[in-house]
């Protein structure tokens, strides 16, 4: 959903809610995703007043032809005026996000798509490309879409921008500015425990003490939702077993530049390091994957991240 349709005051008394139930750090980062056509210069403000202090925005590109077919709300100078709008509301922590490698899209069109963002300053660039999903307008009418090695020339080239600009990748899509990685994003990479609060919600709840990791998700239809006469929000749950714990970790730590830490992978999935090494080996032995034992540090190499489904297919439970 686009939470930014929400009014302030239901922001505030969601947040104020969540604070009221569970301890919420100093600081802690609270994003609010927004769509640019529903911004302007008051709301954000009293969002910020809410607790909000980074937003993310769905640009998706500043090319009006493409938006349009992309099937977008917003034009090129609605995406831009959102972003500036923000900036003049003294939103430290802007994040936005583009996509590439679209249906006839050129290495010069995309390039000038990046460009335009960079210009912005954000401090954050999600940078992926475009994926046909299901159930979606282009995955019953396939558009035609730039070649292998034309979607690889332009990510090649927009890394090089982001470098340039001062972006450091740090995870297979994910671009910052020093100090500015997304803290969410981190803990989901990181498999760590969230929430699914509202309607077709779903988390991920970890017991140590039981050495369990549980997935849960609510009912998806938000009439249903509200509906729950006896308040039993979740639909359905179900408990990982060990080699789906494995996977799960390694299809969301992998994606990090920096790798893990074994202690993290321990700690977050209850299973011992042997299993882990019995996973990676075939990765490992192809120079897929490093692991330095001594220092309990597990990454892709340089020629490992552009092999990450490879690596991660030899890892899919049985």
């Amino acid at each position: 959903g686009t939470p930014s349709l929400f009014s302030p005051d239901s922001i505030d008394s969601l947040l104020a809610g969540i604070r009221a139930r569970i301890p919420v750090s100093p600081g802690a980062e609270i994003t609010l995703e927004a769509n640019p056509g529903t911004l302007e210069n008051a709301r954000l403000m009293h969002f910020k007043e809410a607790g909000v202090n980074r937003i993310s925005l769905g640009i998706q590109s500043f090319n009006d032809i493409h938006l349009k077919k992309l099937g977008r709300i917003h034009d090129a100078a609605t995406a831009i005026k959102a972003v500036e709008t923000a900036s003049q509301c003294e939103f430290d922590k802007i994040n936005l996000d583009l996509m590439f490698a679209l249906p006839e899209q050129s290495l010069k069109q995309a390039t000038t798509d990046l460009e335009q963002a960079i210009a912005l300053s954000p401090s954050h660039i999600s940078y992926y490309q475009l994926t046909i999903e299901p159930n979606t307008a282009y995955f019953n009418h396939p558009p035609k879409l730039p070649a292998e090695d034309e979607s690889w020339d332009i990510l090649e080239k927009g890394q090089t921008l982001l470098t340039q600009a001062g972006y450091a990748q740090y995870e297979v899509s994910a671009y910052s500015k020093p100090t500015q990685a997304c803290q969410h994003n981190m803990n989901y990479w990181l498999f760590g425990d969230y929430l699914g609060i509202g309607a077709g919600a779903h988390a991920k709840i970890s017991d140590a003490s039981q050495q369990s990791v549980t997935r849960y998700w609510k009912h998806k239809h938000p009439k249903d939702y509200l509906n729950r006469k006896n308040r039993t929000y979740v639909a359905g749950s179900r408990q990982l077993d060990g080699k789906e714990r494995v996977f799960e970790f390694l299809l969301n730590a992998l994606r990090l530049n920096e790798g893990f830490h074994i202690d993290t992978y321990l700690s977050r999935t209850g299973l011992s390091k042997h299993l882990l090494i019995e996973h990676l080996q075939l990765a490992i032995s192809q120079n897929l994957v490093f692991c330095d034992i001594r220092s309990g540090i597990i990454k892709t190499t340089t020629i490992g991240r552009n092999f990450l489904n490879e690596i991660l297919q030899q890892c899919l439970p049985d």
